[in-house]
């Protein structure tokens, strides 16, 4: 198998996860606010609401400084709903001010872990040359997140969805991410733990898709 010029990697799920469940974090943060839901049940809510979700992609924005505003929207749609199908969002006295501090907790590393595969991955593949990027569909929160984990450093290039007005498995994220390095598809592998979002998507541009069945 010829080496890759570039590796595109998927942020959430294939490089970090989540400590526990979203659920569990959600119902964490909320018993501050004097709200009890079951971490199952926000988590199977938290679930349903984001399959059901729009793409995180903001194509009609034309400031990126408008950027952060849209995503912090987009997420609270999906946190209130969450809420509202546990059948606890009466309980809050004050939902703004609750989400506002989940969505910052979020956007440290306190809530995530990096898997124990994934630095002498990127280690090993610093070393032979291939450039590293990431493709995901997570929002601008990930600098911040990955600077936390102490990952930032070995990535030449990070491309989002929000950013891009596509989101993964759409072409366009694909053909800006190769861009960024000059690559044409056939030399570069995308990584990635959904089989519809990485896998495919990446095979569909021409690029090697690798499934990480985590």
């Amino acid at each position: 198998m010829e080496r890759p010029k570039v590796i595109f990697l998927d942020a959430v799920g294939t490089l970090f996860g989540v400590k526990g469940s979203v659920g569990e974090i959600y119902s964490q943060v909320a018993r501050e606010f004097g709200v009890h839901a079951n971490p199952e049940i926000l988590n199977q809510a938290f679930s349903s609401q984001l399959k059901v979700a729009p793409p995180a992609t903001f194509p009609d924005v034309e400031d990126m400084q408008d950027i952060p505003q849209h995503e912090f929207e987009w997420w609270y749609a999906i946190a209130h709903k969450t809420f509202e199908q546990a059948g606890v969002i009466q309980q809050f006295a004050d939902f703004d001010t609750f989400f506002s501090e989940l969505y910052i907790h979020f956007g440290t590393g306190e809530p995530w872990f990096v898997y124990a595969d994934v630095i002498p991955a990127l280690t090993n593949w610093r070393k032979k040359g291939i450039q590293l990027g990431i493709v995901s569909n997570f929002d601008s929160r990930l600098f911040s997140v990955l600077q936390a984990l102490e990952l930032r450093d070995y990535f030449d290039s990070i491309t989002i969805s929000t950013q891009v007005g596509a989101a993964k498995p759409d072409p366009k994220i694909f053909g800006i991410a190769l861009a960024k390095h000059n690559c044409p598809a056939e030399s570069a592998w995308h990584v990635g733990d959904s089989k519809n979002e990485d896998y495919h998507g990446a095979k569909a541009v021409g690029m090697r898709g690798v499934w990480l069945h985590r």
